[in-house]
């Protein structure tokens, strides 16, 4: 095994701390001076043995340096020394004793092989440093180089690690490396019991290996063998000529001869249109040319093949089973009834996992609608632009950065600013197109259209066809994970947060405020909210403004983790319409009913799909067309203009 002479060495210095020799470091390097200087992996042991079983405390020096290349020999002397930056370092002490010369030394040059013996080595001194990165990495180099040597080093750190992740990480690797190399049956079953709360892909892998299987035969069942289960064939995906391929790479039955080598036996013996006196046209019969080929073999004419029914009495004559790899039946059923214990949280896991997946998409879609709703609620307005106010907010979060280069106040900035630029330009919108096309579905379906493509192509013609980075702020960065299934991003999480303020300022709105009684009264009854001393058309002015400059909002959040382009607003508009229909049209509750319906049935379908983008939108599409039938109003129905009372 790789280390393992230099690594028990180790281990017993680490465990006794007793230094066998009053040897300096110097002269254990004048000893293996030679093998030192020239060194290859097969004569360098003895050295690294003797430095690492003497327990100076200047060996992890050596060795760190012997490592990086930077010892040096004195040719005439023979002494070595550390070469930094220029200075010459004592090993012994590891003092600076001043400038180097080039000059009269000679570079000891490890090579990988040799390196590797020493990264090896210095696993039992960067157990514990002080300094945890490094005992974090020598944990790392004991995962690349797996080795049964490291165990009590792992051991012998393990009590005296004073950070609780790093003691953990210890732990479970430990845990993973005594089912592997233990040949104790209580120490694998107290790790495997140790190791069946950790959801780890590490730790499942180990756990399948425990029961990993390797077919065999014998005359009867072996009493002493961990069998998995027996094999009968014909049974079990276990064909006879799988179980005679078995008898023959076992060596206990003769191979037989491919359909190749029969046809050419065949046709090397054809005489006078015959073949051992059964004529050629007999032989498309699988009998007849089995009988001829017995008969050829008989006469020495090819070589001895068996007949199906030779082959199967020599298979009857077997029992076959798969046997674990690991011979302790304890063991396997410990591992076992672990794996099945880890499935069912991982399955759990990565229910909840799709659930937030869900949530946090409904919260897009909820930010992304909330301004249609009430455009089309109030208006009756189908507005086809929508999706361009959110790249518009997006593109104005972009260029605020341009500006602000403080990621968190550009995006501070972006917000508010977002939203004037697509209040305005909805204001604009309504004034000039919308507002003489009421009552006129088509024509403002259509002249929408147009203006979306439109704006598309303004955008086009300012930033580009390629896509622009919004960035986040760093303490939006990484993801919050709660367990090795389940994570979600932080900006996620940031607008599943902002979709919730919306939710209360949108209610706070439509309920505390003057222009939310004016808005309610017109979307309910506009003829009568005239009567009142209402102007229904300031209303439409500025509820339409007040969805666009939302629409922007939600472009600023949808920026920060998807892709900022002219046409972003497609991937968008869709599912917005879909999300105020299914919840119903102009109430801010079923816009948010209907985003979370969109939101896991789109995760639903994808989980079942994943494979296939287009079928599953094709399929929720689908489904939904189905649910209008059922709810043409939505999941909650609002009285007034919009609902076509």
């Amino acid at each position: 095994m790789k280390f393992s002479i230099g690594l028990f060495i180790a281990v017993w210095f680490v465990c006794f701390g007793t230094s066998l020799s009053a040897q300096t470091l110097s002269d254990i390097l004048q000893t293996h001076e030679s093998i030192i200087a020239k060194s290859s992996r097969k004569t360098i042991s003895p050295a690294i043995d003797s430095l690492v079983e003497s327990g100076l405390p200047s060996v992890e020096f050596m060795l760190t340096n012997w490592r990086e290349k930077a010892i040096w020999q004195n040719k005439e002397t023979k002494e070595f020394i550390a070469v930094l930056d220029g200075r010459m370092f004592d090993l012994d002490t590891a003092d600076d004793i001043g400038l180097f010369e080039k000059t009269g030394f000679k570079q000891v040059k490890p090579n990988s092989g040799v390196r590797n013996l020493i990264s090896g080595a210095l696993v039992s001194f960067q157990l514990n440093a002080p300094d945890i990165e490094v005992r974090r990495a020598a944990l790392n180099s004991i995962r690349r180089n797996d080795d049964a040597a490291y165990l009590p080093l792992l051991k012998a750190s393990l009590d005296i690690e004073t950070d609780p992740d790093l003691q953990t990480e210890k732990q479970q690797l430990l845990s993973l490396m005594t089912i592997k190399y233990s040949t104790q049956i209580p120490e694998k079953l107290a790790a495997i019991e140790a190791i069946s709360q950790s959801l780890q892909i590490e730790v499942r892998a180990q756990l399948n290996r425990v029961l990993s299987t390797e077919r065999r035969f014998a005359k009867i069942v072996p009493t002493e063998a961990n069998i998995a289960w027996v094999l009968t064939p014909e049974t079990q995906g276990f064909s006879s000529a799988d179980a005679y391929d078995l008898l023959v790479a076992g060596g206990v039955a003769k191979p037989v001869l491919s359909a190749g080598d029969v046809k050419e036996a065949l046709a090397a013996n054809i005489v006078a249109g015959r073949i051992a006196g059964i004529p050629i046209g007999q032989l498309g019969n699988p009998q007849s040319r089995e009988d001829a080929y017995q008969k050829l073999a008989a006469e020495g004419l090819a070589p001895d093949t068996l007949s199906a029914s030779q082959i199967e009495k020599i298979v009857q004559e077997y029992v076959f089973f798969e046997e674990y790899a690991e011979p302790s039946h304890e063991v396997t059923e410990a591992a076992k009834a672990a794996l099945q214990k880890i499935s069912y949280r991982v399955s759990f896991s990565q229910f909840f996992d799709i659930g937030l997946d869900a949530i946090s998409l409904a919260s897009i879609y909820f930010l992304a609608a909330i301004g249609l709703a009430i455009t089309f609620g109030v208006m009756g307005v189908i507005n086809m632009a929508h999706g361009e106010f959110i790249m518009m907010g997006a593109y104005t979060g972009f260029v605020v950065q341009q500006f602000v280069p403080d990621q968190t106040l550009s995006i501070l900035l972006a917000v508010p600013l977002a939203f004037g630029v697509t209040f305005s330009a909805g204001v604009a919108m309504e004034r000039l197109v919308i507002r003489w096309l009421y009552n006129r579905p088509l024509e403002t379906l259509l002249a929408t259209f147009g203006i979306s493509i439109a704006l598309q192509q303004v955008a086009k013609n300012i930033f580009g066809t390629q896509a622009r980075p919004l960035t986040s702020p760093d303490w939006l960065g990484g993801a919050w994970v709660i367990n090795d299934v389940v994570a979600i991003s932080y900006i996620r999480i940031a607008i599943f947060v902002l979709a919730l303020i919306f939710l209360g300022v949108f209610l706070f709105i439509l309920k505390r405020t003057r222009f939310g009684l004016e808005t309610r009264a017109v979307t309910q009854n506009p003829s009568m909210a005239s009567a009142m001393g209402i102007n229904p058309d300031r209303v439409n002015m500025l509820t339409f403004g007040l969805g666009s400059g939302i629409a922007g909002i939600a472009g600023v959040a949808i920026g920060l983790y998807a892709k900022v382009t002219s046409e972003m607003g497609n991937d968008y508009i869709v599912q917005s319409f879909m999300t105020v229909v299914v919840g119903g049209v102009g109430n801010i509750w079923g816009t948010l009913a209907g985003a979370t319906m969109v939101g896991f049935l789109q995760k639903g379908i994808e989980w079942h799909n994943p494979s296939n983008t287009l079928a599953a939108q094709t399929y929720m599409i689908l489904f939904i067309i189905i649910f209008i039938q059922f709810r043409p109003r939505g999941i909650i129905a609002l009285k007034g203009r919009a609902a076509g009372d």
